[in-house]
Protein backbone atom coordinates (compact mmCIF):
# COMPACT_ATOMS: atom_id res chain seq x y z
CA UNK A 1 0.00 0.00 0.00
CA UNK A 2 1.53 3.17 -0.68
CA UNK A 3 3.04 5.30 2.14
CA UNK A 4 1.84 8.14 0.86
CA UNK A 5 -1.91 7.25 0.74
CA UNK A 6 -1.63 6.11 3.81
CA UNK A 7 0.01 9.75 5.46
CA UNK A 8 -3.19 11.16 4.05
CA UNK A 9 -5.99 8.86 5.15
CA UNK A 10 -3.85 9.03 8.40
CA UNK A 11 -3.79 12.92 8.83
CA UNK A 12 -7.74 12.97 8.04
CA UNK A 13 -8.60 10.30 10.34
CA UNK A 14 -6.44 12.18 13.10
CA UNK A 15 -8.77 15.56 12.02
CA UNK A 16 -11.87 13.19 11.86
CA UNK A 17 -11.38 12.05 15.08
CA UNK A 18 -10.53 15.45 16.91
CA UNK A 19 -13.61 16.96 15.33
CA UNK A 20 -15.62 14.48 16.78
CA UNK A 21 -14.75 14.09 20.37
CA UNK A 22 -11.98 11.04 19.77
CA UNK A 23 -13.97 8.75 17.50
CA UNK A 24 -12.90 8.51 13.72
CA UNK A 25 -15.48 7.17 11.01
CA UNK A 26 -14.29 5.15 8.26
CA UNK A 27 -16.90 6.65 5.65
CA UNK A 28 -16.65 10.22 6.39
CA UNK A 29 -12.27 9.70 6.34
CA UNK A 30 -13.07 8.40 3.12
CA UNK A 31 -15.10 11.00 1.84
CA UNK A 32 -12.91 13.83 3.07
CA UNK A 33 -9.77 12.00 1.18
CA UNK A 34 -11.40 11.40 -2.08
CA UNK A 35 -13.54 14.86 -1.88
CA UNK A 36 -9.82 16.63 -1.36
CA UNK A 37 -7.83 14.41 -3.34
CA UNK A 38 -9.51 13.48 -7.21
CA UNK A 39 -6.38 11.76 -8.21
CA UNK A 40 -7.00 9.02 -5.43
CA UNK A 41 -10.71 7.86 -6.83
CA UNK A 42 -8.98 5.81 -9.27
CA UNK A 43 -7.71 4.29 -5.73
CA UNK A 44 -10.77 3.92 -3.97
CA UNK A 45 -10.08 0.16 -2.96
CA UNK A 46 -6.79 0.87 -1.77
CA UNK A 47 -8.11 3.91 0.38
CA UNK A 48 -11.00 2.17 2.05
CA UNK A 49 -8.86 -0.54 3.20
CA UNK A 50 -6.17 2.02 4.79
CA UNK A 51 -8.71 3.63 6.26
CA UNK A 52 -10.28 0.64 7.96
CA UNK A 53 -6.91 -0.12 9.22
CA UNK A 54 -6.04 3.28 9.88
CA UNK A 55 -9.45 4.89 11.81
CA UNK A 56 -8.81 2.01 13.93
CA UNK A 57 -5.33 3.21 15.25
CA UNK A 58 -6.26 6.59 15.78
CA UNK A 59 -9.41 5.76 17.62
CA UNK A 60 -7.02 3.81 20.32
CA UNK A 61 -5.58 6.73 21.01
CA UNK A 62 -6.84 9.74 23.66
CA UNK A 63 -8.02 12.84 22.28
CA UNK A 64 -4.67 14.32 24.10
CA UNK A 65 -2.45 12.40 21.66
CA UNK A 66 -4.61 12.35 18.54
CA UNK A 67 -4.44 16.50 19.14
CA UNK A 68 -0.76 16.32 19.41
CA UNK A 69 -0.07 13.97 16.38
CA UNK A 70 -2.01 16.52 14.18
CA UNK A 71 -0.39 19.34 15.10
CA UNK A 72 2.79 17.67 13.78
CA UNK A 73 0.67 17.42 11.06
CA UNK A 74 0.00 21.27 10.57
CA UNK A 75 -3.12 21.19 12.94
CA UNK A 76 -6.75 21.46 11.88
CA UNK A 77 -7.47 22.45 8.29
CA UNK A 78 -9.85 25.36 7.58
CA UNK A 79 -13.08 24.22 7.21
CA UNK A 80 -14.57 24.50 3.63
CA UNK A 81 -17.81 25.61 2.55
CA UNK A 82 -20.25 23.01 2.07
CA UNK A 83 -20.91 25.27 -1.25
CA UNK A 84 -17.65 24.21 -2.56
CA UNK A 85 -18.98 20.81 -2.80
CA UNK A 86 -22.26 21.38 -5.50
CA UNK A 87 -24.34 19.64 -2.50
CA UNK A 88 -22.72 16.31 -3.31
CA UNK A 89 -22.72 15.32 0.69
CA UNK A 90 -20.67 12.60 2.21
CA UNK A 91 -22.72 9.35 2.27
CA UNK A 92 -23.45 8.33 6.23
CA UNK A 93 -22.08 5.09 7.64
CA UNK A 94 -19.71 4.25 5.02
CA UNK A 95 -17.48 1.12 5.89
CA UNK A 96 -15.44 0.99 2.74
CA UNK A 97 -16.35 0.22 -0.25
CA UNK A 98 -20.62 0.68 -0.88
CA UNK A 99 -23.17 -1.24 -2.91
CA UNK A 100 -25.51 1.35 -4.64
CA UNK A 101 -28.83 0.84 -7.03
CA UNK A 102 -30.47 2.42 -9.76
CA UNK A 103 -33.86 0.59 -10.04
CA UNK A 104 -35.85 2.56 -12.57
CA UNK A 105 -39.88 0.76 -13.95
CA UNK A 106 -39.78 0.45 -17.31
CA UNK A 107 -43.22 2.20 -17.98
CA UNK A 108 -41.21 4.28 -20.32
CA UNK A 109 -37.72 6.17 -20.80
CA UNK A 110 -36.48 8.13 -18.40
CA UNK A 111 -36.80 12.07 -17.93
CA UNK A 112 -34.68 14.45 -16.33
CA UNK A 113 -36.25 13.39 -12.62
CA UNK A 114 -34.63 9.49 -13.11
CA UNK A 115 -31.48 11.59 -14.06
CA UNK A 116 -31.13 12.88 -10.83
CA UNK A 117 -30.86 9.52 -9.06
CA UNK A 118 -29.15 7.89 -11.87
CA UNK A 119 -26.22 10.61 -11.80
CA UNK A 120 -26.19 10.63 -7.92
CA UNK A 121 -25.66 6.66 -7.82
CA UNK A 122 -23.09 7.20 -9.98
CA UNK A 123 -21.07 9.87 -8.54
CA UNK A 124 -21.05 8.46 -4.89
CA UNK A 125 -19.98 4.81 -6.20
CA UNK A 126 -17.15 6.91 -7.63
CA UNK A 127 -15.94 8.44 -4.67
CA UNK A 128 -16.39 5.22 -2.36
CA UNK A 129 -15.86 3.17 -5.01
CA UNK A 130 -17.59 0.00 -4.50
CA UNK A 131 -20.49 -1.82 -6.91
CA UNK A 132 -23.13 -0.33 -9.20
CA UNK A 133 -26.71 -1.93 -9.92
CA UNK A 134 -28.87 -1.64 -12.80
CA UNK A 135 -31.99 -2.90 -11.98
CA UNK A 136 -35.65 -2.84 -13.80
CA UNK A 137 -38.46 -3.62 -11.72
CA UNK A 138 -41.27 -4.83 -14.00
CA UNK A 139 -43.15 -6.82 -11.81
CA UNK A 140 -46.03 -5.39 -12.52
CA UNK A 141 -46.91 -6.10 -16.07
CA UNK A 142 -50.00 -3.74 -16.17
CA UNK A 143 -47.22 -1.10 -16.09
CA UNK A 144 -44.61 -2.07 -18.54
CA UNK A 145 -43.83 -0.76 -21.97
CA UNK A 146 -41.91 -3.27 -24.25
CA UNK A 147 -39.84 -0.61 -25.73
CA UNK A 148 -38.66 1.09 -22.56
CA UNK A 149 -35.80 -1.54 -21.72
CA UNK A 150 -33.85 -0.71 -24.29
CA UNK A 151 -34.81 2.66 -24.07
CA UNK A 152 -33.91 2.96 -20.28
CA UNK A 153 -30.31 1.66 -21.30
CA UNK A 154 -29.79 4.23 -24.28
CA UNK A 155 -30.69 6.96 -22.03
CA UNK A 156 -28.12 5.59 -19.23
CA UNK A 157 -25.15 5.13 -21.28
CA UNK A 158 -26.26 8.35 -22.42
CA UNK A 159 -26.07 9.79 -19.03
CA UNK A 160 -22.33 8.16 -18.64
CA UNK A 161 -24.56 5.90 -16.02
CA UNK A 162 -21.84 2.50 -15.59
CA UNK A 163 -23.36 -0.30 -14.14
CA UNK A 164 -21.20 -3.18 -13.21
CA UNK A 165 -24.33 -5.59 -12.63
CA UNK A 166 -27.99 -5.34 -14.35
CA UNK A 167 -31.04 -7.55 -12.73
CA UNK A 168 -34.42 -7.45 -14.29
CA UNK A 169 -36.89 -8.52 -11.85
CA UNK A 170 -39.16 -10.54 -14.22
CA UNK A 171 -36.17 -12.70 -14.07
CA UNK A 172 -36.32 -13.57 -10.72
CA UNK A 173 -40.12 -14.63 -9.82
CA UNK A 174 -39.07 -18.15 -8.27
CA UNK A 175 -36.34 -16.04 -5.61
CA UNK A 176 -39.48 -14.08 -4.88
CA UNK A 177 -41.69 -17.14 -4.60
CA UNK A 178 -38.79 -18.77 -2.16
CA UNK A 179 -38.61 -15.86 0.31
CA UNK A 180 -42.21 -15.26 0.12
CA UNK A 181 -42.25 -18.99 1.43
CA UNK A 182 -39.92 -18.53 3.77
CA UNK A 183 -41.44 -15.64 5.60
CA UNK A 184 -44.96 -17.57 6.04
CA UNK A 185 -42.60 -20.23 7.99
CA UNK A 186 -41.50 -17.68 10.15
CA UNK A 187 -44.70 -16.70 10.91
CA UNK A 188 -44.23 -13.04 9.72
CA UNK A 189 -46.65 -13.47 6.48
CA UNK A 190 -50.24 -14.40 6.25
CA UNK A 191 -52.62 -15.56 3.20
CA UNK A 192 -55.47 -12.92 3.62
CA UNK A 193 -58.83 -13.48 1.84
CA UNK A 194 -61.05 -11.07 2.84
CA UNK A 195 -62.77 -8.72 0.87
CA UNK A 196 -60.55 -5.44 -0.22
CA UNK A 197 -63.16 -2.88 1.36
CA UNK A 198 -63.34 -5.36 4.44
CA UNK A 199 -59.64 -5.33 5.21
CA UNK A 200 -59.45 -1.42 4.58
CA UNK A 201 -62.61 -1.01 7.22
CA UNK A 202 -60.50 -3.04 10.06
CA UNK A 203 -57.37 -1.54 9.45
CA UNK A 204 -58.70 1.81 9.47
CA UNK A 205 -60.53 0.70 13.34
CA UNK A 206 -56.99 -0.58 14.24
CA UNK A 207 -58.27 -3.73 14.07
CA UNK A 208 -56.52 -7.52 12.19
CA UNK A 209 -58.40 -8.98 9.77
CA UNK A 210 -59.43 -12.68 10.85
CA UNK A 211 -56.93 -14.41 8.83
CA UNK A 212 -53.86 -12.69 10.81
CA UNK A 213 -54.55 -15.64 13.01
CA UNK A 214 -54.29 -18.40 10.38
CA UNK A 215 -51.69 -21.23 11.48
CA UNK A 216 -48.29 -21.35 9.52
CA UNK A 217 -49.92 -24.82 7.39
CA UNK A 218 -52.90 -23.18 6.60
CA UNK A 219 -50.97 -20.09 5.11
CA UNK A 220 -48.46 -22.54 3.24
CA UNK A 221 -51.44 -24.22 1.73
CA UNK A 222 -53.61 -21.02 0.86
CA UNK A 223 -50.31 -19.79 -0.87
CA UNK A 224 -49.81 -22.74 -2.90
CA UNK A 225 -53.56 -22.60 -4.20
CA UNK A 226 -52.88 -18.59 -4.74
CA UNK A 227 -51.65 -19.43 -7.74
CA UNK A 228 -54.66 -21.18 -9.52
CA UNK A 229 -56.91 -18.61 -7.85
CA UNK A 230 -58.56 -15.53 -9.90
CA UNK A 231 -57.54 -11.91 -9.05
CA UNK A 232 -58.66 -10.45 -6.16
CA UNK A 233 -59.34 -13.89 -4.66
CA UNK A 234 -56.20 -13.95 -2.02
CA UNK A 235 -52.87 -11.86 -1.05
CA UNK A 236 -50.15 -12.36 1.08
CA UNK A 237 -49.65 -10.06 3.55
CA UNK A 238 -46.85 -9.09 5.93
CA UNK A 239 -47.59 -8.84 9.38
CA UNK A 240 -46.88 -5.15 10.87
CA UNK A 241 -47.77 -3.36 13.68
CA UNK A 242 -51.54 -3.26 13.39
CA UNK A 243 -51.93 -0.13 14.95
CA UNK A 244 -49.30 1.74 13.24
CA UNK A 245 -49.61 5.33 12.89
CA UNK A 246 -50.02 5.30 9.40
CA UNK A 247 -52.53 3.03 7.68
CA UNK A 248 -50.66 2.30 4.40
CA UNK A 249 -47.89 0.41 6.27
CA UNK A 250 -50.57 -1.26 8.94
CA UNK A 251 -50.03 -5.38 6.94
CA UNK A 252 -49.06 -4.79 3.52
CA UNK A 253 -49.57 -6.55 0.40
CA UNK A 254 -46.25 -8.67 -0.95
CA UNK A 255 -47.76 -11.20 -3.28
CA UNK A 256 -51.12 -10.66 -5.30
CA UNK A 257 -52.02 -12.38 -8.27
CA UNK A 258 -52.12 -10.57 -11.45
CA UNK A 259 -54.27 -11.69 -14.86
CA UNK A 260 -52.22 -9.19 -17.66
CA UNK A 261 -49.71 -10.57 -20.33
CA UNK A 262 -45.89 -9.60 -19.38
CA UNK A 263 -44.11 -8.51 -22.69
CA UNK A 264 -41.17 -10.52 -21.50
CA UNK A 265 -42.61 -13.60 -19.81
CA UNK A 266 -45.68 -13.64 -21.59
CA UNK A 267 -48.23 -15.90 -19.21
CA UNK A 268 -45.64 -17.94 -17.73
CA UNK A 269 -46.58 -16.19 -14.56
CA UNK A 270 -49.80 -14.79 -12.40
CA UNK A 271 -48.25 -14.64 -8.62
CA UNK A 272 -46.53 -10.92 -9.27
CA UNK A 273 -44.24 -9.45 -5.99
CA UNK A 274 -45.64 -5.85 -4.41
CA UNK A 275 -42.66 -3.37 -5.28
CA UNK A 276 -41.45 -3.37 -1.43
CA UNK A 277 -41.42 -7.13 -1.06
CA UNK A 278 -39.56 -7.80 -4.58
CA UNK A 279 -37.05 -4.05 -4.20
CA UNK A 280 -36.18 -5.63 -0.24
CA UNK A 281 -35.19 -8.87 -1.78
CA UNK A 282 -33.11 -7.64 -4.01
CA UNK A 283 -30.93 -5.06 -2.30
CA UNK A 284 -30.60 -7.48 0.56
CA UNK A 285 -29.37 -10.13 -1.75
CA UNK A 286 -26.98 -7.52 -3.88
CA UNK A 287 -25.59 -6.22 -0.81
CA UNK A 288 -26.77 -2.75 -0.93
CA UNK A 289 -25.75 -0.63 1.45
CA UNK A 290 -27.40 2.83 0.81
CA UNK A 291 -30.37 3.47 -0.68
CA UNK A 292 -30.92 7.08 -2.48
CA UNK A 293 -34.76 7.72 -3.16
CA UNK A 294 -37.29 10.51 -3.64
CA UNK A 295 -39.05 11.66 0.52
CA UNK A 296 -41.93 10.11 -1.56
CA UNK A 297 -40.98 6.62 -0.48
CA UNK A 298 -40.14 7.60 3.23
CA UNK A 299 -43.29 4.83 4.20
CA UNK A 300 -41.89 2.36 1.36
CA UNK A 301 -39.10 2.65 3.23
CA UNK A 302 -40.24 2.28 6.34
CA UNK A 303 -42.31 -0.85 5.52
CA UNK A 304 -38.74 -2.44 4.22
CA UNK A 305 -37.59 -2.51 7.49
CA UNK A 306 -40.29 -4.66 8.80
CA UNK A 307 -39.33 -7.25 6.35
CA UNK A 308 -35.54 -6.92 7.01
CA UNK A 309 -36.28 -7.34 10.80
CA UNK A 310 -38.53 -10.21 9.88
CA UNK A 311 -35.64 -12.23 7.89
CA UNK A 312 -32.83 -10.90 10.45
CA UNK A 313 -31.18 -8.69 7.65
CA UNK A 314 -29.04 -5.73 7.60
CA UNK A 315 -30.65 -2.60 7.04
CA UNK A 316 -29.46 -0.41 4.43
CA UNK A 317 -28.94 3.16 4.64
CA UNK A 318 -32.06 5.09 3.48
CA UNK A 319 -31.37 8.66 2.23
CA UNK A 320 -34.29 10.30 0.90
CA UNK A 321 -34.26 13.65 -0.99
CA UNK A 322 -36.89 16.44 -2.23
CA UNK A 323 -39.21 16.30 -5.43
CA UNK A 324 -37.51 18.05 -8.07
CA UNK A 325 -39.58 20.29 -10.50
CA UNK A 326 -39.30 21.28 -13.63
CA UNK A 327 -40.53 24.77 -15.04
CA UNK A 328 -43.05 24.55 -18.13
CA UNK A 329 -41.91 20.68 -18.91
CA UNK A 330 -44.10 17.78 -18.88
CA UNK A 331 -41.98 14.98 -16.58
CA UNK A 332 -45.56 12.79 -16.35
CA UNK A 333 -45.03 9.60 -18.11
CA UNK A 334 -48.23 8.55 -18.47
CA UNK A 335 -49.18 12.26 -19.54
CA UNK A 336 -46.38 11.86 -22.15
CA UNK A 337 -47.69 8.21 -23.14
CA UNK A 338 -51.54 10.09 -24.03
CA UNK A 339 -50.27 12.87 -25.67
CA UNK A 340 -48.17 10.63 -28.15
CA UNK A 341 -51.08 8.34 -28.37
CA UNK A 342 -53.17 11.54 -28.98
CA UNK A 343 -50.85 13.17 -31.51
CA UNK A 344 -50.11 16.09 -28.91
CA UNK A 345 -46.83 14.55 -29.30
CA UNK A 346 -44.23 13.43 -31.79
CA UNK A 347 -42.62 11.13 -29.31
CA UNK A 348 -40.86 10.10 -26.30
CA UNK A 349 -38.22 12.63 -28.14
CA UNK A 350 -40.52 16.00 -28.52
CA UNK A 351 -38.94 18.95 -27.46
CA UNK A 352 -41.63 19.63 -25.26
CA UNK A 353 -41.18 16.89 -23.06
CA UNK A 354 -38.48 16.52 -20.05
CA UNK A 355 -37.46 13.18 -21.29
CA UNK A 356 -33.21 12.46 -21.54
CA UNK A 357 -34.18 11.68 -25.19
CA UNK A 358 -36.03 15.26 -25.28
CA UNK A 359 -33.17 16.95 -23.86
CA UNK A 360 -30.55 14.70 -25.96
CA UNK A 361 -31.70 15.92 -29.14
CA UNK A 362 -31.63 19.50 -28.24
CA UNK A 363 -28.41 19.54 -27.80
CA UNK A 364 -28.39 19.54 -24.33
CA UNK A 365 -24.95 17.84 -22.88
CA UNK A 366 -24.49 14.60 -20.96
CA UNK A 367 -22.25 16.88 -18.72
CA UNK A 368 -24.59 19.76 -18.21
CA UNK A 369 -27.36 17.22 -16.15
CA UNK A 370 -24.53 15.79 -14.62
CA UNK A 371 -22.87 19.05 -13.47
CA UNK A 372 -26.65 20.12 -12.57
CA UNK A 373 -27.73 16.98 -10.52
CA UNK A 374 -24.19 16.83 -8.58
CA UNK A 375 -24.75 20.58 -7.62
CA UNK A 376 -28.84 19.86 -6.16
CA UNK A 377 -27.24 16.58 -4.51
CA UNK A 378 -29.34 14.65 -2.13
CA UNK A 379 -30.72 17.23 -0.09
CA UNK A 380 -34.48 16.57 1.48
CA UNK A 381 -35.94 20.52 0.09
CA UNK A 382 -37.41 20.55 -2.67
CA UNK A 383 -35.84 21.59 -5.82
CA UNK A 384 -36.98 23.31 -8.72
CA UNK A 385 -34.85 23.18 -11.95
CA UNK A 386 -35.19 26.65 -14.73
CA UNK A 387 -34.59 25.80 -18.18
CA UNK A 388 -32.43 29.18 -17.72
CA UNK A 389 -30.22 27.37 -15.61
CA UNK A 390 -29.58 24.47 -17.52
CA UNK A 391 -28.90 26.51 -20.28
CA UNK A 392 -26.01 28.92 -18.54
CA UNK A 393 -24.79 25.16 -17.31
CA UNK A 394 -24.75 23.79 -21.29
CA UNK A 395 -23.66 27.17 -22.96
CA UNK A 396 -20.24 27.25 -21.01
CA UNK A 397 -19.83 23.25 -22.39
CA UNK A 398 -20.64 24.40 -26.05
CA UNK A 399 -18.79 27.62 -26.27
CA UNK A 400 -15.90 25.85 -27.19
CA UNK A 401 -16.91 23.10 -28.76
CA UNK A 402 -19.81 24.04 -30.95
CA UNK A 403 -18.61 25.72 -34.30
CA UNK A 404 -20.03 28.86 -35.94
CA UNK A 405 -22.67 29.09 -39.01
CA UNK A 406 -24.37 31.88 -40.78
CA UNK A 407 -28.59 30.92 -40.87
CA UNK A 408 -30.98 32.94 -42.02
CA UNK A 409 -34.38 32.78 -41.22
CA UNK A 410 -37.36 34.27 -43.03
CA UNK A 411 -35.17 35.19 -45.30
CA UNK A 412 -35.30 37.54 -48.42
CA UNK A 413 -33.25 37.57 -51.50
CA UNK A 414 -31.34 40.98 -51.76
CA UNK A 415 -29.52 41.90 -54.65
CA UNK A 416 -26.88 44.64 -54.29
CA UNK A 417 -26.55 47.07 -56.70
CA UNK A 418 -23.16 48.65 -58.32
CA UNK A 419 -21.42 46.62 -56.33
CA UNK A 420 -17.35 46.97 -57.40
CA UNK A 421 -16.16 44.16 -59.21
CA UNK A 422 -12.98 43.56 -56.46
CA UNK A 423 -15.34 43.34 -53.64
CA UNK A 424 -16.55 39.80 -55.31
CA UNK A 425 -15.18 36.79 -54.61
CA UNK A 426 -14.49 33.79 -51.16
CA UNK A 427 -15.18 35.44 -48.38
CA UNK A 428 -13.21 33.71 -45.49
CA UNK A 429 -14.82 33.47 -41.47
CA UNK A 430 -13.42 31.29 -38.69
CA UNK A 431 -15.10 28.14 -37.95
CA UNK A 432 -14.34 29.36 -33.89
CA UNK A 433 -13.33 33.29 -33.53
CA UNK A 434 -10.85 31.29 -30.10
CA UNK A 435 -9.22 28.27 -31.67
CA UNK A 436 -8.16 29.19 -35.89
CA UNK A 437 -6.75 26.17 -35.69
CA UNK A 438 -10.07 24.77 -36.35
CA UNK A 439 -9.53 27.03 -40.22
CA UNK A 440 -11.74 28.77 -41.86
CA UNK A 441 -15.37 27.96 -43.44
CA UNK A 442 -15.76 30.07 -47.13
CA UNK A 443 -18.76 31.92 -48.46
CA UNK A 444 -18.71 32.64 -51.93
CA UNK A 445 -19.83 36.35 -52.09
CA UNK A 446 -21.77 37.63 -55.57
CA UNK A 447 -23.79 40.47 -54.44
CA UNK A 448 -26.75 38.23 -54.04
CA UNK A 449 -27.49 37.43 -50.49
CA UNK A 450 -29.87 36.18 -48.47
CA UNK A 451 -31.22 38.41 -45.46
CA UNK A 452 -33.34 37.72 -42.68
CA UNK A 453 -36.76 40.03 -43.09
CA UNK A 454 -36.53 41.30 -39.53
CA UNK A 455 -33.03 43.17 -40.69
CA UNK A 456 -34.56 44.14 -43.83
CA UNK A 457 -37.54 45.77 -42.40
CA UNK A 458 -35.24 47.30 -38.98
CA UNK A 459 -33.05 49.44 -41.33
CA UNK A 460 -36.27 51.36 -42.88
CA UNK A 461 -36.06 53.55 -46.02
CA UNK A 462 -32.03 54.96 -46.43
CA UNK A 463 -30.92 52.72 -43.87
CA UNK A 464 -27.50 51.58 -43.29
CA UNK A 465 -26.43 47.49 -42.88
CA UNK A 466 -23.07 45.88 -42.69
CA UNK A 467 -23.41 42.42 -43.95
CA UNK A 468 -20.51 40.26 -41.57
CA UNK A 469 -17.11 40.59 -43.01
CA UNK A 470 -18.15 41.84 -46.41
CA UNK A 471 -19.49 45.40 -47.11
CA UNK A 472 -22.22 48.14 -45.92
CA UNK A 473 -25.53 48.39 -48.23
CA UNK A 474 -28.15 50.85 -48.35
CA UNK A 475 -31.32 50.67 -49.08
CA UNK A 476 -32.73 53.09 -50.85
CA UNK A 477 -35.57 51.81 -52.04
CA UNK A 478 -39.25 51.29 -50.11
CA UNK A 479 -39.20 47.99 -47.85
CA UNK A 480 -42.36 45.97 -48.31
CA UNK A 481 -43.36 42.24 -47.44
CA UNK A 482 -43.49 40.89 -51.17
CA UNK A 483 -40.73 39.49 -53.24
CA UNK A 484 -37.12 40.24 -53.82
CA UNK A 485 -34.73 43.53 -52.25
CA UNK A 486 -32.66 45.53 -53.91
CA UNK A 487 -29.94 47.66 -52.08
CA UNK A 488 -27.08 49.85 -53.16
CA UNK A 489 -23.65 49.03 -52.12
CA UNK A 490 -22.49 51.66 -50.00
CA UNK A 491 -18.87 51.00 -48.79
CA UNK A 492 -16.69 47.71 -47.56
CA UNK A 493 -15.34 49.78 -44.59
CA UNK A 494 -16.30 48.59 -41.15
CA UNK A 495 -15.67 52.03 -39.64
CA UNK A 496 -17.80 53.71 -41.68
CA UNK A 497 -20.23 50.98 -40.60
CA UNK A 498 -19.89 52.05 -37.18
CA UNK A 499 -19.80 55.71 -37.84
CA UNK A 500 -23.20 55.20 -39.39
CA UNK A 501 -24.64 53.19 -36.34
CA UNK A 502 -25.60 50.19 -38.83
CA UNK A 503 -26.44 47.09 -37.33
CA UNK A 504 -23.94 43.84 -38.58
CA UNK A 505 -25.82 40.98 -39.83
CA UNK A 506 -25.36 37.76 -40.75
CA UNK A 507 -25.94 36.52 -44.21
CA UNK A 508 -25.88 33.36 -46.47
CA UNK A 509 -25.01 33.67 -50.20
CA UNK A 510 -27.97 33.07 -52.41
CA UNK A 511 -26.40 30.82 -54.86
CA UNK A 512 -25.16 28.13 -52.76
CA UNK A 513 -27.73 28.39 -49.82
CA UNK A 514 -28.87 24.93 -48.09
CA UNK A 515 -32.50 25.04 -47.42
CA UNK A 516 -32.54 24.62 -43.05
CA UNK A 517 -35.14 24.12 -40.71
CA UNK A 518 -35.17 24.67 -36.99
CA UNK A 519 -37.19 22.86 -34.34
CA UNK A 520 -37.91 25.33 -31.27
CA UNK A 521 -38.58 23.91 -28.04
CA UNK A 522 -42.10 24.83 -28.34
CA UNK A 523 -42.33 22.05 -31.41
CA UNK A 524 -42.74 25.00 -33.54
CA UNK A 525 -40.45 25.35 -36.85
CA UNK A 526 -38.44 27.99 -38.31
CA UNK A 527 -37.12 27.82 -41.80
CA UNK A 528 -34.08 29.38 -43.83
CA UNK A 529 -31.13 29.18 -45.07
CA UNK A 530 -27.59 28.12 -44.14
CA UNK A 531 -24.19 29.11 -45.37
CA UNK A 532 -22.58 26.32 -47.69
CA UNK A 533 -20.35 25.64 -45.46
CA UNK A 534 -22.43 23.76 -43.33
CA UNK A 535 -22.83 20.95 -46.03
CA UNK A 536 -19.91 19.21 -44.13
CA UNK A 537 -21.45 18.63 -40.85
CA UNK A 538 -22.97 15.15 -39.64
CA UNK A 539 -26.36 14.29 -37.37
CA UNK A 540 -25.61 15.16 -33.85
CA UNK A 541 -23.03 17.76 -34.61
CA UNK A 542 -23.94 21.25 -32.34
CA UNK A 543 -23.25 24.19 -33.27
CA UNK A 544 -23.65 28.02 -33.15
CA UNK A 545 -26.53 29.98 -36.03
CA UNK A 546 -24.72 33.45 -35.60
CA UNK A 547 -27.02 35.69 -34.13
CA UNK A 548 -29.58 32.85 -33.51
CA UNK A 549 -28.50 30.42 -30.95
CA UNK A 550 -27.54 26.57 -30.54
CA UNK A 551 -28.58 23.84 -32.59
CA UNK A 552 -28.29 20.05 -32.91
CA UNK A 553 -28.14 18.65 -36.24
CA UNK A 554 -31.05 16.38 -36.57
CA UNK A 555 -31.00 15.46 -39.97
CA UNK A 556 -28.57 16.19 -42.90
CA UNK A 557 -29.66 15.71 -46.47
CA UNK A 558 -27.96 16.90 -49.41
CA UNK A 559 -30.38 19.75 -50.08
CA UNK A 560 -31.32 20.19 -46.46
CA UNK A 561 -30.00 20.18 -42.96
CA UNK A 562 -32.53 19.88 -39.64
CA UNK A 563 -32.09 21.41 -36.43
CA UNK A 564 -33.43 21.53 -32.90
CA UNK A 565 -32.62 24.29 -31.34
CA UNK A 566 -31.02 24.31 -27.90
CA UNK A 567 -31.09 27.76 -26.31
CA UNK A 568 -29.28 30.83 -27.12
Amino acid sequence: MSEEIEQIVYRDALENAVRHKGSAQPGAVIGSVMSTHAELRSEAKTVAAAAGKIVAKVNAMDPETQKAELEKLGGLKEKKKRVEEKGLADLEDVDGEVVLRFAPNPSGPLHIGHARAAILNNEYVKRYGGKLIFRIEDTDPRRVEPSAYQMIEEDLKWLGFNWNEKVIQSDRMETYYQYAEELIKLGQAYMCTCDGGDFKKLKDELKACPCRDNTVEENLKLWKELFTMEEGEAVLRVKTDIKHKNPAIRDWVAMRVVEHEHPRTGTKYRVYPMMNFSVTVDDHLGGVTHVLRGKDHLANSEKQKYLYNHFGWKIPVFIHYGRLKMEDVALSTSKARAGISDGTYTGWDDPRLGTIRAIERRGIKAEALHELMVEIGAKMADATVSWKKIYGLNRQILEDSSDRYFFVKNPVKVDIINLPEEEEGIIKRPLHPNFPERGNRELPFNGKVYLTMEDVNKTGKGGILRLMDAVNLEFKYDVCNCGDRKAAYHSSDLEEARSAGAMIVQWVPSKEAINAEVVMPDATSVSGFIEPAASNLKVDDVVQLERFGFARVDKALNHKIKFYFAHK
